[in-house]
């Protein structure tokens, strides 16, 4: 069902994430969304009370996508769960998303404000399931030590290693997704083809969990609806 308050709170959204990669989170404010959107900025804070809440959602609404993508690419061929097939797919998926990069590098103050969301932390339960799952499949070796560090810090370094040093810029995007899909086969992958069964599992649960998680997103992106009935 189309609703005109959802599509103006996507309009609001929409005018926040370009002045956000024009201006940054510190300049933009509701203001200037409002002027973009052409409403009152009374209009904006029927949606979200707050700058920070407009934000809060334009991440859920970007994490929510993002997430869309790669629950089609794992429908598409379950063996996209493999860690060395999801996780440059994940990279490559986040790299093309301008809204998403400007809110991991360049917003650490964005960050703060919003650093205890709840979304962290579904995120991070989510890749401690994988993981688990992963590791009880044999789709991950058992013997690396201290494995999410050395996942989380191997991955990324393909997220801001451009940021740190120029010297890379000219690899394109898709040679760094080999770059990391290698770094992944070879050191975090047991050997040999992994078993059919065993990814059809794997695949099947982390849908399911993806699927959830993108229905919480959407649920909240539009949380503080004035159309939403109180309660």
């Amino acid at each position: 069902m189309s609703h005109p308050n959802r599509e103006r709170a996507d309009r609001i959204l929409d005018a926040a994430g370009e002045l956000l990669l024009r201006m940054g989170y510190r300049k933009v404010a509701i203001d200037d969304v409002a002027r973009a959107v052409g409403i009152g900025k009374g209009t904006v804070y029927l949606h979200w009370r707050t700058k920070e809440l407009v934000f809060q959602a334009l991440m859920m609404r970007e994490s929510a996508d993002l997430t869309d993508e790669l629950l089609t690419a794992i429908k598409a061929d379950p063996a996209m769960i493999l860690p060395h097939r999801m996780i440059p797919r994940s990279f490559l998926i986040t790299q093309r998303r301008p809204l998403v990069m400007a809110m991991l590098r360049g917003n650490a103050e964005m960050f703060g404000s919003l650093g205890d969301l709840a979304l962290k932390k579904q995120q991070d339960e989510l890749r401690t399931r994988f993981e688990e799952a992963m590791l009880r499949c044999g789709l991950l070796r058992s013997d690396v030590p201290n494995l999410t560090y050395a996942l989380k810090t191997a991955t990324l370094g393909f997220y801001v290693g451009d940021t740190l040093s120029g010297d890379f810029e000219g690899i394109p995007l898709e040679e760094k997704a080999d770059v990391l899909a290698h770094l992944i086969r070879t050191a975090f992958e047991p050997p040999g083809e992994p078993d059919p069964g065993a990814v059809a599992e794997v695949a099947a649960e982390l849908s399911s969990a993806l699927e959830e998680l993108v229905s919480s997103y959407r649920e909240g992106i539009y949380a503080h609806d004035p159309t939403r009935a109180p309660g």
